[in-house]
């Protein structure tokens, strides 16, 4: 798509945005709740040298925001010629660590599926994602300088015996604010979520789906334990990318479930396909609209921007979304 082609639809998608945000805070005139708090999105990006500064004066901005934490929704860096280092993964951790509120990245695909492309340098994702828990996960908390508690996945989340067959996932988090909602973080990927490359990337799929299923029971009891009024799932990938083998199939069956557990609203945050989106496009089994799951997509290279999300439990919306500064 040419950049004007781009500026033009994301334009379009921003007008019919506003819309939906008027439309979907319920009561304009009601007061908001006391409790009432927000937090801002953000991802994919940087892509290159410019938008690495503009995103560092982001985090900078939000820093004199009034939010309750921050959350990458992945890609940190370019999905091609952009080797996979440590270097790149330690310069990142230390630009998150600056924001002056909590940091959570989840992973994305040009992170560690896409590693393996030669002009990344043909390296093993696997061992990049290995890589990616040890620098980015610190054990319960999140990144940045002031720091949040987080449940996670960091044991080993099945067993046959005493062998343990899927070893930990600490990037799947989950937390809840006692304002008004739990949180739960995925690893689910563009690039056909890591699957049909080789037998030991469907294996660790086969594992990571079990992980985010299980991180998304965790956070539904949470949320059901501690009174909630709704939740928010991050993840990268754009489950309604075409993909290959159903890729995505388990994550749309686990939000139906999911959907119809919890049955106050479904906030479901990504990335990767570059384009601001605020719609209602998830459906049950038999083709029903799921009437309390909204999506939302955050801006993306080339575009560097972040979105605030306010959660007040008096709106029977629950959320409220408003984009935040777009920097060019």
């Amino acid at each position: 798509m040419s950049g004007i082609a781009r500026r033009l639809l994301q334009a379009a998608l921003l007008t019919a945005a506003g819309i939906a945000v008027v439309t979907g805070a319920g009561c304009a005139l009601r007061p908001p709740s006391p409790d009432t708090f927000s937090f801002a999105v953000m991802g994919d990006t940087p892509y290159n040298d410019r938008e690495e500064q503009l995103m560092l004066g982001m985090i900078g901005e939000i820093d004199g925001q009034d939010v309750a934490f921050v959350v990458h929704i992945g890609d940190i860096k370019a999905g091609g010629n952009s080797p996979c280092t440590d270097e790149l993964f330690q310069r990142r951790r230390t630009q998150f660590d600056a924001s002056a509120h909590p940091f959570l990245l989840v992973p994305g695909d040009n992170d560690w599926t896409d590693c393996r492309r030669a002009s990344n340098g043909s390296m093993n994702p696997l061992e990049r994602l290995s890589k990616m828990r040890e620098v980015f996960y610190p054990l319960g908390e999140t990144l940045g300088k002031k720091r949040l508690a987080v449940g996670e996945l960091r044991e080993c989340v099945q067993r046959e015996g005493i062998v343990c067959r899927c070893p930990g996932y600490p990037e799947n988090r989950y937390w809840t604010d006692a304002r008004g909602a739990t949180f739960v973080t995925q690893n689910i990927q563009g690039s056909n979520n890591n699957s049909g490359f080789d037998e030991a990337s469907n294996r660790e799929l086969r594992c990571r789906n079990l992980a985010n299923r299980l991180a998304l029971e965790k956070a539904a009891t949470q949320m059901t334990e501690r009174g909630s009024a709704g939740l928010v799932i991050f993840l990268h990938a754009d489950p309604f990318v075409e993909s290959k083998d159903g890729a995505y199939s388990e994550l749309l069956a686990d939000l139906e479930r999911i959907a119809a557990r919890v049955v106050k609203p479904v906030l479901v945050v990504h990335g990767d396909t570059h384009v601001y989106r605020l719609d209602k496009p998830f459906k049950d089994a038999a083709g029903r609209p799921l009437s309390n799951v909204t999506r939302l997509e955050t801006f993306g290279s080339p575009q560097v921007g972040w979105v605030r999300v306010t959660v007040d439990r008096a709106d029977p919306a629950v959320f409220r979304i408003a984009p935040g500064n777009l920097l060019q």
